[in-house]
């Protein structure tokens, strides 16, 4: 399995995470996007555990119906691998080679980059372009995934009577959303820089872009569990009973006046902590044109008004459908509602279009 498998249409985006599944499938006229299937869906506690699939059953049997529920007749899907769980390094090889060449070349030399036995990964590679200091040389992004990670994904796939073709990067199908967000950009994202702060169950994905071009990443273990384990532990609850509560809003009064506003003092703080690392690393930016809020989190009312008011950068909710058309059985008040946590799902069904 190839972690950049080239295109095989038509494919469903298949975003699996640790506590819900994403789907979605795309179709496109000209330059336009339109909405075909859509679901979202929790998933039960522990069977996935930090982005790690433990009951390929539990997870099948959920994927399988939420197809079902979605409409979908494509059987053919892109999934993601958590970042923490992929090795990555930019290494340089003589331009002149072919794609197969060079695919040999780096199994060859794979024990210089990757800390573990080559038949116990999935490697893949893509040509980033010339290198910057001699044309002779092309830098060519590793990736590496060990095959038990992307074989439980690929178990709990074949349940749902699924099959993958792509297996991408959390982190890269976060990039490649970024298209359908720039129109939500100063200047559609053109001579800006803008951080997409995508917050998930458990893990928040920072991604800097500068000119649309994606010049700083990161991974933090911090998301919305540590909010329903307060909400568990404050009004005496299960993680299920929790996790409902949270997205129907049936709390008490305490809930939004002190839980919410100290979950949102960490999750800032998560977000500037992240920003600094980029800042002190770039060693030439100083501050972002703009920060893009996803992921689950994103639906917390007025989070991007305090982010906005704490950190003093223009904040925004990211709205990925906002010019998609949506096919008749679309249910359009929900798809808005999910739009935020469905940014790492679009990334997944762009590559149909590879």
């Amino acid at each position: 399995m190839r972690l950049f498998a080239r295109r095989h249409t038509p494919l469903i985006g298949l975003d699996i995470s640790s506590s819900a599944v994403k789907l979605l499938e795309l179709s496109r006229d000209g330059e336009h996007y339109r909405v075909q299937s859509f679901g979202a869906t929790g998933l039960p506690a522990n069977a996935v555990t930090e982005k790690q699939i433990t009951d390929p059953e539990v997870v099948g049997r959920v994927v399988a119906g939420l197809v079902k529920q979605s409409g979908t007749r494509t059987r053919d899907a892109a999934i993601a691998v958590a970042g923490s769980s992929v090795i990555t390094k930019v290494i340089q090889m003589p331009a002149s080679l072919q794609d197969e060449e060079m695919e040999q070349q780096i199994r060859f030399e794979a024990d210089q980059y990757i800390p573990y036995p080559v038949e116990e990964v999935n490697l893949d590679f893509q040509v980033l372009g010339p290198n910057p200091k001699d044309t002779h040389l092309a830098d060519v992004l590793l990736a590496a995934c060990r095959s038990d990670t992307i074989e439980m994904r690929q178990a709990a796939l074949e349940i749902a009577g699924l099959k993958a073709h792509v297996v991408d990067v959390e982190a890269y199908a976060l990039e490649t959303a970024c298209s359908l967000l720039a129109g939500q950009m100063p200047n559609q994202g053109r001579d800006c820089i803008v951080a997409i702060v995508d917050m998930g169950a458990t893990t928040t994905l920072v991604n800097i872009m500068n000119d649309m071009d994606t010049v700083y990443m990161r991974d933090q273990l911090f998301g919305g569990v540590q909010l329903t384990e307060e909400i568990m532990r404050r009004y005496g609850m299960s993680m299920d009973e929790a996790g409902r509560s949270k997205k129907t809003g049936r709390l008490p009064e305490s809930y939004a006046e002190e839980v919410v506003p100290a979950f949102m003092e960490d999750l800032v703080q998560q977000i500037d902590r992240s920003l600094q690392f980029f800042f002190s690393s770039s060693g030439q930016h100083e501050t972002v044109d703009q920060i893009l809020l996803s992921g689950g989190c994103a639906n917390l009312p007025d989070v991007d008004h305090v982010v906005e008011r704490e950190l003093g950068i223009p904040t925004a909710i990211a709205q990925p459908f906002h010019d998609m058309t949506l096919a008749p059985r679309i249910n359009s008040a929900r798809l808005k509602s999910e739009g935020p946590a469905m940014v790492i799902a679009c990334g997944l069904a762009l590559r149909a279009f590879d």
